[in-house]
Order: structure tokens, then C-alpha cells, then sequence
């Protein structure tokens, strides 16, 4: 049940109070990256926050955001001088036209399926141009990152409408295999049930991703475990990578 209070832009209006710029290193990690390439894709870019920040510094070249979510583009359509597309990877057909393409926020852990993920790869690597790079980050399977999503765990911010939203997370257990399910709850007084929405999201192996990487035909040029780009390790809570066009 949804209550009417609560909409899918609602939902958007939150996403930038609760990631707002510069609260994760990444930020400034994929920055750079895209400050250093004349054309930018980011797959899944909720609302385009890190190319609203590009262009804010300075860049000069093309910039195009894609996502699924329309409540989100509205917001990221505040700023007019970015392509912003609806839909996903496999309502596209860019060739060659992007020198990065990135996948912020682990957006590349939503691709729960093997023929998705193949698809998506796929993609992306025909919207790069020749010898262009691919960044993204996926949570490290081995850290088990997921055992930390407790209800008991939550996170509080205040609305546009001046509301406190309370956020919680809860996993669906047992976890079987490399996908996790769960759950994240929106509660506010100012509505009149709370809001859940659930999601799926695939936690890769490092030997694995790099398979998955290699059959779509690119090649991982850096990775790293760290936003400071030190080495992937065991402990790494992040698989950080840059792979290039094969």
C-alpha cells in the first residue's frame, strides 16, 4: 500500500539530503575521472548529481546521465545543460560516442542476473569509444557488508517539507548464493504508514567480476580497494575498478 503522501518523487526529493555531495570519498574519486574525459556517461544516474557537479567546476564537454526512475530525472533536470536520458542499457544504442562511462553508487550491484549483466556490459562497452574506460564500484562479497543492514541501524533526515524521515535497513536471511534482498523502511509522522521499498542487489567475487569484465570484452586497466586507490585486499570493503575497451 502506498500512502498518498508519500510518491515517487518524494522519494527523489530524499536521495540528495540523504548522499549529499562530498559525505563519501567517492565523490571526489569519480570527479576527477570525469574531469579528465571529454565524454561522460553515468549509467544509473539517480539525479546527476556527480555531472551537476561537473559541470558546476568547469567541465566543457558532453555530458549524458542515464536512469530508469523519471521522478529522479526531474530533479536532475534542474540543471539544463546536461543530456539526461530515461530508460536503461538496453533502451540505447550509443556507439562509441562516450570516453567514460561510470557507475556510481553501486549501481552495478542492481544487475542480479547473469544475462543482465552480460546485456549491460555489452552495452556499455559500445558506448565507449575506442580504448575508453569503464569505472564503477562493487561492494567486496567477503566483508559481508550486508550483516550491518539491521534495523536497529537507522539514519534520520529532514524532508523538503521540513518532516524528520526515519531510514532503516533489513536483510531478508538466510542469504543463499551471491544476491542479497532486502528491504529499506521511509517512517514520518507526517504520513500515515510507513513506506518500504525492496531491492535485490549482487555481491561479486573479484574472479568473478573479472570474467564477467573479460567476456564482455574489457579489460581491467586499475583497481583498487580504497577511494585513495590503494590495492584491493581481502579486507577492502570496495572492489573499485577501471577497465578499458578491449
Amino acid at each position: 500500500m502506498v500512502d498518498p503522501a508519500f510518491s515517487e518523487s518524494s522519494l527523489a526529493e530524499l536521495y540528495d539530503v540523504l548522499n549529499p555531495w562530498g559525505r563519501s570519498p567517492d565523490d571526489e574519486f569519480y570527479l576527477d575521472l570525469v574531469m579528465s574525459a571529454t565524454s561522460v556517461l553515468d549509467v544509473g544516474c539517480g539525479t546527476g548529481l556527480l555531472l551537476r557537479r561537473a559541470r558546476e567546476v568547469g567541465h566543457t564537454g558532453r555530458l549524458c546521465g542515464l536512469d530508469p526512475a523519471k521522478a529522479m530525472l526531474d530533479q536532475a533536470r534542474s540543471r539544463s545543460d546536461i543530456e539526461w536520458c530515461l530508460g536503461d542499457l538496453t533502451s540505447v544504442g550509443w556507439d562509441r560516442e562516450f570516453d567514460l562511462v561510470v557507475m556510481t553508487g553501486h549501481a552495478f550491484q542492481v544487475f542480479v542476473d547473469d544475462a543482465d549483466l552480460r546485456a549491460s556490459l555489452t552495452a556499455i562497452r559500445s558506448a565507449l569509444a575506442d580504448s575508453g574506460r569503464f569505472a564503477f564500484e562493487t561492494r567486496n562479497p567477503a566483508v559481508r557488508e550486508w550483516e550491518g543492514w539491521t534495523s536497529d541501524r537507522t539514519v534520520e533526515v529532514v524532508n523538503s517539507a521540513g518532516a524528520v524521515v526515519r531510514v532503516t535497513r533489513q536483510v531478508e536471511s538466510p542469504v543463499q548464493g551471491d544476491v542479497v534482498h532486502f528491504a529499506t523502511t521511509f517512517t514520518s509522522s507526517s504520513w500515515h504508514i510507513p513506506q518500504v521499498s525492496r531491492s535485490s542487489l549482487r555481491f561479486l567475487d573479484p574472479a568473478s567480476l573479472g570474467t564477467f569484465l573479460s567476456e564482455a570484452g574489457l579489460a581491467i586497466d586499475q583497481q583498487f580497494g580504497y577511494w585513495d586507490r590503494r590495492p584491493l585486499t581481502s579486507l577492502s570493503r570496495e572492489i573499485i575498478t577501471i577497465a578499458r575497451r578491449g
